[in-house]
């Protein structure tokens, strides 16, 4: 789709991750702001995805349903762990909405189907009919219907990953706590290096030294988010990674300004 932007923000950057359901509202708001600034809706379509941060991850980490259902207990997990990220999602789609940006909830697990923990089918019909008229649409991680284990977790990354496969964005911006990939998690390690740029090439040199997030995460990490970027750059499709921590820096890579990170090259 010609103009397509895909922004994703981290639930690192918009929730305390080590407390559950706890939602750093000033960087919600921060970031509202920024996008009102970087979004012309005259040169570019967008669609905003984010993660359930401390909305999601606490609760999947207790209840197991990424692990699938095994009783009817975990069907009533289900349901309320959903219901929980619609909440989330409600906060900063409002937020969004008092920039005076029309942006729209979409329950991605509504049209999902899973298999085996993998997206197999999503619809984006909807999707398509929003940005013609010059919505916003904000889909974001949640637990969807998998027709092998009854549940798994359909992860923004996921979610991004289809988007970029079926509508072929102009570009992609992954916006997470830290500056883009480094040789290890910088985190946790002083002599972690951060990686300006991976081509197809260098991806099977690096990824061992990719892990999970320091945090209670059970969508996979860094890892996952890479792996998905690399599946687009095998059709063509660049992305880069950069810090939405960092004040401005979503508004720049919007503009399409040069901003610290790194870049997935196709």
């Amino acid at each position: 789709m010609k103009d397509l932007v895909l922004l994703k923000i981290g639930g690192s950057v918009i929730t305390d991750k080590k407390k559950a359901f706890t939602e750093n509202r000033k960087a919600i708001n921060r970031l509202s702001k920024e996008i009102r600034k970087g979004y012309n809706p005259r040169r570019m379509k967008l669609i905003l995805i984010h993660g359930a941060g401390s909305f999601g991850h606490h609760m999947v980490h207790k209840n197991k349903i990424h692990k699938g259902i095994r009783n009817s207990k975990q069907l009533v997990d289900f349901a309320e762990t959903q219901t929980v990220q619609n909440r989330f999602n409600a906060m900063v789609t409002e937020s969004l909405q008092s920039q005076r940006i029309p942006a729209i909830p979409i329950l991605a697990s509504s049209t999902a189907v899973m298999h085996n923990i993998r997206l197999k089918h999503m619809c984006l019909d909807g999707v398509k009919e929003l940005l013609k008229i010059g919505m916003v649409p904000v889909l974001y991680g949640v637990p969807a219907v998998d027709t092998k284990q009854k549940c798994s977790i359909l992860s923004g990354d996921m979610i991004m990953s289809w988007i970029g496969k079926e509508l072929k964005p102009d570009k992609i911006i992954h916006a997470t706590d830290v500056d883009g990939i480094y040789t290890a998690d910088p985190k946790r390690s002083r002599k972690a290096k951060l990686i300006k740029e991976i081509t197809l090439e260098d991806w099977r040199k690096i990824k061992n030294g990719l892990t999970g997030s320091s945090s209670v995460d059970v969508t996979g990490g860094m890892f996952l988010k890479v792996s998905e970027m690399i599946t687009l750059a095998k059709l063509g499709i660049s992305s880069q990674f950069i810090n939405a921590s960092r004040a401005g820096n979503v508004e720049k890579a919007l503009k399409g300004k040069k901003v610290k990170g790194t870049l997935i090259k196709a």
